[in-house]
């Protein structure tokens, strides 16, 4: 029994279909599913949140490591720069998801939601990516290695806090700050996530935050809805797409900053009747 969901052939059907939702998203605008996942699960399969981050960002690192192979094969994957990303994400995933572990509840949904609206800010801008990178300086030289680790270190603190890939930080500074076409920067950031993704996943693990019985069928989930949001990408208005899926997120990320600010009401109530019975 996983929720409310007792059946095995129910749990699988609906880890898939979670899997293949936020494979989808992944692909039609260029995100990592996590902000798309974790939401789910904790609806349909009612785990709590530092459960649903540690899965996500466990699920995230194989089906990472499928998407970092693909685009090292079409040659876009900056490798000296993936692993100068990875030398620093490596050391802050860890901790990244220790503060998750340490949080309570009520105060990591809150820190999600907020997440999540960045993310969906994000995701309008977007296509002016490439017009700033025309208009930035690309760093060289030891200017770029310190953006490199500067980039990787916190993308791999949010990785392991909030059950992400991390794409959200190092694409940007790998397209503004280093110069790297779209494809390469998230190349690889995949590549780099990867390895710190790993870190922070086997962290939530050994705090217990992992439900490995979902994982076998959220990851083909993911794989074969990246797949396909990547070639209905190229059918459908990407404006459009990211308008739709920005105010999805935007709305995600409110509830879940509402639904936290109940959580602390609550909890102060308990607490505080706690204390008029002594």
């Amino acid at each position: 029994m996983v929720g409310n969901i007792t059946t095995e052939k129910a749990i699988v059907s609906v880890a898939f279909l979670i899997g293949l939702l936020a494979g989808l998203f992944g692909g039609l605008v260029g995100l990592g599913g996590g902000v798309i996942m974790i939401p789910l699960m904790v609806a349909f399969f009612k785990f709590d949140q530092h459960q649903a981050h540690g899965t996500s960002l466990m699920a995230l690192v194989f089906t990472g490591l499928s998407g970092a192979v693909t685009y090292y094969l079409k040659g876009s994957v900056d490798v000296m720069a993936a692993l100068v990303l990875a030398a620093t994400a490596v050391l802050t995933a860890r901790f990244g998801a220790l503060y998750a572990h340490a949080l309570p509840e009520w105060k990591l949904k809150k820190s999600f939601g907020f997440f999540v609206i960045f993310v969906s800010l994000l995701l309008l801008s977007k296509p002016y990516l490439s017009h700033l990178a025309g208009l930035s300086h690309s760093a060289g030289g030891w200017e770029k290695i310190a953006v490199l680790l500067a980039s990787g270190a916190v993308a791999g603190f949010l990785s392991g806090m909030m059950g992400v890939g991390g794409g959200s930080i190092m694409v940007p500074a790998l397209v503004l700050m280093v110069g790297h076409s779209q494809y390469t920067a998230q190349g690889s950031s995949l590549a780099a996530m990867v390895l710190g993704g790993s870190v922070g996943a086997y962290t939530h693990w050994r705090l217990g935050n992992v439900v490995l019985r979902v994982l076998p069928w959220l990851i083909p989930g993911i794989m074969i809805g990246t797949y396909c949001g990547g070639t209905l990408a190229h059918l459908l208005s990407e404006a459009g797409l990211r308008l739709i899926f920005a105010a999805v997120l935007i709305w995600l990320g409110i509830r879940d900053i509402r639904t936290a600010n109940k959580k602390r009401l609550a909890l102060m109530e308990v607490q505080s009747s706690k204390l008029m019975a002594l």
